[in-house]
Parts: structure tokens; C-alpha cells; sequence
């Protein structure tokens, strides 16, 4: 037997001519098989935008943090349970929303950005990801933030945002002509931002209304689809006479969780979920846009949070809140940041999972509340 024999597996006797045959057809292999890893990160088209330079270009804006994730970084782990109303059943029929159903929830509290150590701040987007555990093995995952539209509509305007807002670090603060420029080019952003910024502050994440920001399509029993977006809606809500909170308030460096752990740890906290149903027209590809405020909304159950817990591997730390795991009865709509979304967050799974772990910045003590 020959060295090529020993290469290529074949059995003794087989000639020269078939011997380089069956070579070639291994080298094709793994010819194929490398110029699909090639094109899955981009090596054979540098300008095509991939979730692997997505992530990259979060840790050239935040820097190197091993173990976090990279994007809303700084998070504690929260549980409860979702009841359903029962007015969710003719529109979707996901189980979660049958009357009375009380279903687990595991979520986690964050604030938006790639540093995990980032004192709290107002102005800081505020985020509640929820993993629904439905019977017979299914799961619903969102990832929502306490702003009412999307700063940008594709993948690629996301990509560009994150460089036009990257802080200078003269000042501390974004190159105001840098983010001048993404606006010009970007006026549907320039519209978000407006709003995002007219929103009312509140003190702390157990006020704060959570919106979808991507649209869903529910599919009822009986086959029939309709878009909708959905919000959970705290109870009671915000006083209307409060002042309002200062939106450049800076705290102590976790006074926004602490204060979370501290309302816990006194009693269960409630968010009503309140669908919005949309109609004909209204964009379903463009989570810049509010739809239209005299839409019908239903509300289809009660989020009650019960416990915090600091992210540790067997709490929320290790789950990718990716928002296309949807039970039957709840589908995605042609909104591009939803894919986007879901092959960012698994390469920062992906990159996480063979990184050594950091303690979180949040370490208080858990809160176990009742939870069924």
C-alpha cells in the first residue's frame, strides 16, 4: 500500500489513475467545505455586511469585554409568570394567551450599550427580554427596550449608527458632525430620534412601558394573519402629575438595578401585555414608524416579575433572547432587522460561549419571590 492509499483511505490494488480520482474528489470537498465557512464570514465579498461584522463592529466601538455580551451588556436576571387573558385566543393560537394559562417566564433587565460596567444613567435604553416556557416543549423569546420606534430601519443603517455614535474620546461624547452626517443620509432616523427622544423618562425599570419595535404577524386557529406589535405596559402606570424624570441624570454606578432588586424584594412587580393590531398600509418593514395611535389594542395577559437574580451561568446569563423562537400561532413579518437581529445575537453567542466569564457588575444579593 502506498502513501496515497494511506491518504485517501482506498483499498489495496486500487490503480494510479482511480487513486487520483478519488483524491480530487476529496480535495473537492474540502474545497467546498471551506468556501462555505469563507462566504458564512464574508472573506470572499469584504463589502457584504454579516452578523460576524456586526459584532465586530460593537467591540471596536465598546472595546474588548470577554464573556459579555455585546450588546446590552450590564444585566440582571429576573422570573415570574405571564397569565393570559383570554383575548389573545381569536387572534393568535399560541397557548400562551388561553384564558387563565399561567405560563413560566425567565427574562433579564438591561441597559443597552457593550459596557458591562457603565454607571446606570436615565437617558440609557432600558431593556426587558422575556423567555416564555409553553407546554410541549415550546418557547416564545423577546428582547424589548423602553422607546416607542427603532432608531433605524435596516441592518446596514444599524451598522453605520453604531460608527457615526461612537463617543470621541476627546469628549466623552459622539462627533456631533459624525452623527450629522448618518442623519442626512438617514432621514427615517432622524424621525426616530425625535420621537425616541420626546419620550417620557421614567424613575426606573419597574415603570417603564417595553415596546416590540418590530412587528409580528398573529395567526389565529382558524389560519387567519394579522400584523400586530406588541407592549408591556406597567401597573399601576407612571403618576401623570409626577415630574418628569431628568433624562441626563447619571446615578450611582447600579442604582437603576438596585432600586429593580429593592422593589422585588417588597412585592411582585406587573406589566399588562397590550397587542396593537395592525391594518392595511401600515409598515410592517420599518420599525422607525409608529403606527397610527387610534389602532386597536387588546390586552392579552399579565407579566408578573417575582425575582432578581445577578447573571451567573445557571440564571438568564446564558440565554440568547433571539426574537425569531416563536411558539405556533406567533410568525415573523418582513421586517430585515428581525433576521438581522437573530444571526447578530447567536455570533455573540457563539463568541461568548468560548470566552472565560467575568462576575456581572451586578452582584447584589437574588430576591426569590413566589413565582406559580
Amino acid at each position: 500500500m502506498t502513501l496515497l492509499h494511506d491518504l485517501t483511505g482506498a483499498p489495496p490494488g486500487m490503480t494510479g489513475g482511480a487513486l487520483l480520482l478519488r483524491l480530487s474528489a476529496i480535495g473537492a470537498v474540502l474545497a467546498g467545505t471551506a468556501g462555505t465557512f469563507a462566504y458564512a464570514g464574508g472573506w470572499l465579498s469584504p463589502g457584504l455586511l454579516t452578523p460576524a461584522r456586526i459584532v465586530d463592529r460593537f467591540e471596536q466601538v465598546n472595546g474588548p469585554h470577554p464573556g459579555f455580551r455585546r450588546n446590552h451588556a450590564k444585566g440582571m436576571c429576573v422570573a415570574g409568570r405571564f397569565t393570559g387573558s383570554g383575548a389573545g385566543a381569536r387572534l393568535s393560537k399560541a397557548g400562551v394567551f388561553a384564558a387563565g394559562r399561567v405560563t413560566p417566564v425567565e427574562g433579564r433587565m438591561a441597559l443597552a450599550g457593550g459596557q458591562p460596567y457603565a454607571a446606570d444613567a436615565a437617558a440609557t435604553v432600558r431593556s426587558l427580554a422575556l423567555r416564555f416556557r409553553l407546554p410541549d416543549g415550546e418557547e416564545w423569546r423577546t428582547g424589548m427596550n423602553n422607546i416607542p420606534v427603532f432608531p433605524v430601519r435596516t441592518p446596514e443603517a444599524f451598522y453605520a449608527q453604531l460608527l457615526a455614535a461612537k463617543p470621541d474620546p476627546a469628549t466623552g461624547k459622539p462627533d456631533p458632525a459624525r452623527l450629522k452626517a448618518f442623519f442626512a443620509d438617514h432621514t427615517e432616523s432622524a424621525k426616530a430620534a425625535a420621537l425616541i427622544k420626546a419620550r417620557t423618562v421614567t424613575a426606573g425599570f419597574a415603570d417603564s412601558t417595553y415596546w416590540s419595535l418590530n412587528a409580528f404577524r398573529f395567526v389565529a386557529a382558524d389560519g387567519g394573519t394579522r400584523p400586530v406589535r406588541w407592549a408591556l405596559v406597567p401597573d399601576p402606570a407612571p403618576a401623570t402629575d409626577a415630574a418628569p424624570g431628568d433624562a441626563n441624570a447619571l446615578f450611582d454606578a447600579n442604582a437603576l438595578f438596585d432600586a429593580l432588586a429593592a422593589q422585588l424584594a417588597q412585592g411582585p412587580r406587573h406589566w399588562h401585555l397590550n397587542v396593537t393590531l395592525g391594518q392595511a398600509g401600515d409598515p410592517t418593514a420599518d420599525a422607525t414608524r409608529p403606527w397610527p395611535a387610534d389602532r386597536e389594542t387588546v390586552d392579552v395577559g399579565t407579566l408578573t416579575l417575582t425575582a432578581a437574580t445577578p447573571e451567573a451561568a445557571a440564571t438568564c446569563r446564558d440565554i440568547n433572547f433571539d426574537p425569531l423562537v416563536l411558539p405556533d400561532g406567533i410568525a415573523p413579518s418582513d421586517d430585515p432587522l428581525l433576521s438581522a437581529r437573530s444571526a447578530a445575537y447567536a455570533q455573540s453567542v457563539t463568541r461568548r460561549s468560548g470566552e472565560a466569564k467575568t462576575p456581572s457588575a451586578v452582584t447584589g444579593a437574588a430576591i426569590h419571590g413566589a413565582a406559580l
